[in-house]
């Protein structure tokens, strides 16, 4: 019988043992979700202004910057929200070609935005509780789709 019960106990260590690691299992994947769906921006109601026709590039391609735009900031802006969105014009077509040469690419676009900034400052680098207007994005490409190259000022 002496058998039997060291068994038993065993048996119902190594069970607690296992219900441990378990729940320690569920609560880590449960925590890196947690901090996964806490990060970026904000774009869901992002505004995106009329551009007049431009003669260097096509609705898509600029609708195609704006969605390379929103999809950088949702992931890069935590404590942000993305308010609007606009094209600038071909008035900035040299500034497109020196963009495109300093980065080796066969083009760039330049996209304009108006965010605001949370308590927290996002980064760290931006004024808490405050809005951001103009904020350029230079978008570069060569013979696929837009990547982000630069923002900023």
């Amino acid at each position: 019988m002496p058998w039997h019960h060291e068994n038993a106990e065993l048996n119902n260590r190594n069970f607690k043992n296992n219900t441990q690691r378990v729940l320690t299992s569920v609560l880590l994947i449960l925590l890196t979700l947690l901090a996964l769906t806490g990060c970026g921006g904000n774009v869901d109601n992002v505004q995106i202004s009329d551009w007049k026709p431009s003669e260097i590039y096509s609705n898509d391609d600029i609708e195609a910057a704006f969605q390379t735009v929103k999809d950088y900031f949702s992931q890069e802006f935590d404590g942000c929200t993305l308010t609007q969105l606009y094209y600038p014009g071909d008035i900035y077509a040299d500034e497109f070609n020196e963009w495109a040469e300093r980065y080796g690419s066969d083009e760039a676009i330049i996209i304009l935005s108006s965010f605001d900034v949370d308590s927290s400052g996002g980064d760290g680098s931006l004024n808490p509780n405050s809005t951001y207007t103009d904020w350029k994005w230079v978008l570069i490409r060569s013979g696929g789709g837009w990547e982000h190259a630069d923002h900023g000022y």
